[in-house]
């Protein structure tokens, strides 16, 4: 069965202008690297997606957040200003200059999640790549983070509400802990939410805390995993065998949704942990294996990155890891003497302790 990597030529339109970190020629240069470094021979089909409608964004928006979006997005493409940004957005969503038609890119964006939860669950594939997602700060009324709309939530609520699912495992690897996402299922046992991150102390959005478990019905479905400064490819592949690995079999996922882009790269510009290229390559690896798990069903978000010398190999790792696809990538950049041993093993050991001290009571493989 062939992959879907999910991209379009108008998610060049998700840019929040001249001097932002988030600029939309990764939508250029990824699939142009794709092409170049895998053969025609290779299984993977380019799909695109319509934009989310307004009934498809009220399964995770307030009607008044996306008419606000709509109204403000497309006044400030006219050079019009409207009062209310503040109420709905951070300031780092506030788009310098005039922002072309971005909330029309986000719908995009969670239009391709709704794509690959179809196409996954009438098996028309069994890997779907979502080229922009994982918007995984956006909450149901407030925008922050680059995000305007959660596709990490739609998608989670969507195989819930559509396809019954019963259990959905969200893998988020991005740098930054998905609050967005985190907020969304908090209190719900069905998905399991389990996300590695930077240590909030260091690192936007400054929550994601081990005690962060869950509550009510979702106490001990929410796994939270800070990880110390300059994390490498060790302290993640530690962090799977002992916690994610052992969780993640016990729970029996129907599918797996995985977010997160390069941005834990150790040349990254907005963040500071470890992984390599390889590194990449071996999460890919690691959620292909537990994919067995549900008939190798995932749906893989990658979105983030803010150094574009990095970002391709490290986006092509993720997808050869998860697919299996064989390409030599290498490293773009000359890894740094200090990060050639990851000397935060033991520091992540103490990590993994204390989470398993706090699930203990919720997973027998911790106990």
């Amino acid at each position: 069965m062939s992959v879907a990597i999910l991209c379009s030529q108008k998610l060049k339109e998700y840019d929040f202008g001249p001097g932002h970190p988030f600029r939309s020629n990764r939508y250029k240069i990824f699939p142009e690297f794709l092409r170049k470094k895998l053969s025609k021979e290779t299984n993977y089909q380019f799909l695109e997606a319509k934009p989310a409608t307004d009934r498809d964004l009220s399964l995770i928006c307030r009607k008044d957040y996306i008419d606000f979006n709509k109204k403000y997005f497309k006044a400030r493409n006219l050079g019009q200003e409207i009062k209310g940004f503040s109420q709905y957005h951070s300031m780092d969503n506030f788009p310098l200059g005039r922002p072309g038609r971005l909330e029309i890119a986000a719908r995009i964006i969670v239009g391709q999640a709704k794509l690959a939860c179809d196409i996954t669950q009438q098996e028309r594939f069994n890997k779907a790549i979502s080229l922009g997602g994982g918007m995984h700060h956006a909450k149901s009324s407030f925008g922050e983070g680059f995000c305007i709309y959660n596709d990490v939530a739609f998608a989670g609520k969507y195989l819930i509400e559509k396809y019954k699912l019963k259990r959905a495992l969200i893998l988020d690897t991005d740098a930054h802990c998905g609050n967005g996402t985190m907020e969304y299922f908090y209190q719900d046992a069905r998905v399991l939410f389990i996300d590695l991150h930077q240590d909030p102390k260091t690192l936007y959005p400054g929550t994601g805390f081990i005690n962060q478990i869950g509550e009510k019905k979702g106490r001990g479905y929410t796994i939270n995993i800070p990880l110390p400064m300059f994390s490498g490819n060790n302290s993640y592949q530690l962090i799977f065998e002992e916690l994610i690995e052992p969780v993640v079999k016990e729970f029996r996922p129907q599918i797996i949704i995985r977010n997160g882009g390069s941005d834990p790269h150790f040349a990254d510009q907005l963040t500071q942990l470890g992984l390599t290229v390889k590194g990449f390559e071996m999460i890919g690896q690691k959620v292909r294996k537990l994919a067995e798990i549900c008939q190798g069903k995932v749906i893989d978000m990658i979105g983030s990155g803010y150094d574009e010398k990095v970002l391709p190999a490290s986006w092509l790792a993720l997808i050869c890891g998860l697919t299996g696809f064989k390409n030599k990538i290498k490293e773009p950049i000359p890894v740094p003497e200090s990060l050639k041993r990851d000397s935060s093993v033991k520091e992540v050991e103490e990590v993994i302790a204390e989470v398993k001290s706090n699930l203990k009571n919720y997973w027998k493989c911790l106990r």
